[in-house]
């Protein structure tokens, strides 16, 4: 029989003495240093490839949640949001990435609000998107309150090509104090006529993306 002893130190002070303290998110042993206080990760895991890091991000964007993620990769939501994050950064402003628009063409609009919850249920934010309804590219997005402001926010990030388009809006009075009167089509959400009745993947979509690297620092109340 071959036995073998391993012994850890820690990476501060390089004392051995230490103490267990359990494991973390991603079931990793954890210390504790008697000597200097300081805590760790006794067997650091090797860093995830680009390959696998890639591999993360899309089965993300395929809507499996972080905790599924957690377990079946063993990556820790932490460090998810922070990659995440920085797809996020190198992402090409939202203008360019949308189809142009015919010069001899209005193009048409459909904007809706709806709302979720920033850890608490009592904690509402209002995602505002406008959505073209040709393309069914949603061209700009807004997060607050449900009040004028949040709606002002939403207009001044309509593209400049948008800017003239006619908007299809439900009778909510925010809309009707924003966007100019000439452009407005307001409608009952029963036509069918606003994103409402098509904007649930496109809402999802927009809250998983920013809701877990955006709002969580912002409390909305």
């Amino acid at each position: 029989m071959i036995i073998e002893t391993k012994v850890y130190s820690c990476r501060k002070c390089q004392s051995e003495d230490l103490v267990k303290n359990g494991t973390n998110a991603s079931g990793s042993s954890q210390y504790h240093c008697k000597a200097c206080g300081a805590y760790g990760v006794l067997e650091r895991k090797e860093r995830a490839t680009e390959e696998k890091k890639e591999l993360i991000i899309n089965v993300y964007q395929e809507r499996c949640s972080m905790r599924g993620i957690e377990r079946t990769f063993g990556v820790s939501r932490r460090t998810l949001s922070a990659w995440l994050k920085e797809q996020a950064n190198d992402l090409p402003p939202l203008e360019e990435t949308l189809q142009p628009v015919e010069c001899k063409k209005i193009p048409v609009l459909d904007v809706d609000e709806l709302w979720s919850f920033v850890f608490r249920s009592k904690d509402k934010v209002w995602v505002w998107i406008a959505m073209n309804r040709e393309t069914r590219e949603i061209v700009a997005s807004g997060y607050g309150d449900r009040t004028e402001n949040t709606c002002r926010i939403l207009w001044d990030r309509i593209p400049s090509a948008y800017k003239e388009a006619i908007v299809f809006s439900d009778y909510w009075s925010a809309y009707q104090a924003v966007i100019p009167s000439e452009q407005q089509c307001p409608v009952g959400k029963e036509t069918g006529e606003t994103a409402h009745n098509g904007n649930s993947w496109h809402a999802s979509y927009v809250k998983r993306c920013l809701f877990p690297n955006v709002l969580k620092r912002m409390r909305f109340v």
